[in-house]
């Protein structure tokens, strides 16, 4: 069993690290499985950004935020569209990907919910699993992952090394 995360060090850093991971792996013609997130508007419009995911490896889009208006301060998360992007990524196992990505082990998949159950699937078929986590949602994460877990360090050169390691691990015990 594979499975990575990487910390995020900043809001959204760790979405355009994976981002530009699954794009090069996408250009490569690796097949993958799994959503990277993309924030849209926040700071020119005064507000919080716009949270979409993109399914890999088609790429349609869904958005995962919801507006709350000015002033508010509750969770933007729309768990039913978090719940639908899970629902549209399931079905994808069953092609074999070489990577499940998720952008994000939340507040949501540290409760039982989201792509956690999907995680774990794909961990169960053996598929490698890649996902970016925040300091806050990180006890959670590793409550769940155990000693399974392995932390890559922020760097494109880091993802590309792990791969490259799964890949060839994958391939010699076929």
């Amino acid at each position: 069993m594979y499975l990575a995360y990487v910390l995020n060090p900043e809001r959204g850093a760790a979405d355009l690290l994976l981002a530009g991971f699954a794009d090069r792996l996408l250009g490569a013609g690796v097949p993958l499985a799994g959503v990277v997130q993309y924030n849209s508007g926040g700071a020119a419009e005064g507000c919080v950004c716009d949270m979409d995911l993109r399914l890999l490896p088609e790429g349609g889009v869904i958005r995962i935020s919801q507006s709350l208006g000015a002033g508010s301060s509750g969770c933007r998360l729309d768990t039913s569209a978090l719940e639908g992007a899970v629902g549209a990524v399931e079905p994808l196992l069953d092609r074999a990907p070489a990577l499940l990505m998720i952008n994000k082990f939340g507040k949501h998949e540290a409760e039982g919910r989201g792509f956690r159950p999907l995680i774990g699937e794909a961990l169960g078929r053996g598929i490698p699993v890649l996902l970016g986590v925040n300091d806050s949602n990180l006890p959670g994460f590793l409550a769940f992952a155990g000693d399974l877990a392995e932390e890559l360090e922020h760097d494109p050169a880091a993802l590309d090394a792990w791969f490259a390691r799964v890949h060839s691990a994958d391939a010699t015990a076929a």
